[in-house]
Order: C-alpha cells, then sequence, then structure tokens
C-alpha cells in the first residue's frame, strides 16, 4: 500500500470553510464547487474534487479512514460526519460522527478553516489542520462494477 504525504506534488491541498448546515449545530465541511476553487489550492494540482451529493467516499483524518456521506443543500456540496463503515455513512445516526469528533478534539468551529486533501479523486480524500502535515495510505477502491454488486448486496 504506498504511503503519500499530504505536502505530495500529486495531492491537491484545498482550503475548505467549516459551517453549520440545517437544524444541526454541529459543524459540517463545506466543499467548494470547482469553480470556486481558484485560491483555495493550497499545493498539488488544480483539478476537480469530483465529489457528488449522495456519494460515500472514504476520509483519513488522524490517520483513521472513515466512511463519509457527501450531501447538498442550498449552498452546495457537504460532509456533515465521517463513519467506521458503509453501512453507518449510509444510515447516519447509527454510529459514532468521527468528524464531529475531531473537530470538537482540535476546537474548530463553524467559520473556520480546514484542510481537504484529494489523495485519490472521487475515492478518497484527507482532512488536516492548516500547517499540519500527515502521511495517508493511498488506496483505490474496487473496480466500480464490485463496489456496485457489493453495494447492491447490503441494500
Amino acid at each position: 500500500m504506498p504511503r503519500v504525504p499530504s505536502d505530495d506534488e500529486g495531492v491537491a491541498a484545498i482550503r475548505v470553510s467549516l459551517a453549520r448546515s440545517g437544524g444541526t449545530r454541529r459543524p459540517c465541511v463545506r466543499i467548494p464547487n470547482d469553480d470556486e476553487l481558484d485560491g483555495r489550492v493550497e499545493s498539488g494540482s488544480r483539478e476537480s474534487l469530483s465529489l457528488a451529493a449522495g456519494d460515500i467516499v472514504r476520509v483519513a483524518v488522524d490517520r483513521e479512514e472513515y466512511y463519509a456521506p457527501v450531501r447538498s443543500d442550498g449552498e452546495g456540496r457537504l460532509v456533515r460526519g465521517a463513519f467506521d463503515n458503509r453501512r453507518l455513512a449510509r444510515e447516519p445516526g447509527e454510529g459514532a460522527n468521527r468528524l464531529a469528533e475531531w473537530l470538537d478534539a482540535n476546537g474548530r468551529e463553524p467559520g473556520d478553516v480546514v484542510v481537504l486533501d484529494v489523495v485519490v479523486p472521487g475515492e478518497q480524500y484527507g482532512l488536516r489542520i492548516p500547517g499540519e502535515r500527515t502521511v495517508y495510505d493511498a488506496t483505490r477502491g474496487p473496480p466500480s462494477s464490485l463496489s456496485d454488486i457489493a453495494r447492491d448486496l447490503d441494500g
């Protein structure tokens, strides 16, 4: 499994804002639209984030990997939580929200900024505090046909 540092030239580092969405009091990660990436990309290539509402992507936080559902609201895409497995990501509310725990542990609130690293576009991302460096275990998921079959079996 290749290890990739967050400051590798192949990892796009994008400054994202924390916000509140809906009735929740917890902060969430606001994902900029592709046309809003100018001025937010700290390093790496400026490419599409390859994220769409309804996707479930892998997100590394403090070197642990979780599953995060991408949602949308009137202002665009966002991530409200990260969970231990895909099932919990599809049914938030059952498991611990690791994103909320990480934000609380780091004293992050709406209006603050974190860095979203694009490790494998469309599949794997990382979150970190600006100025911090981390290393990711960069892995590709199964081919889409296999993941589609698994998703169908999971219900």
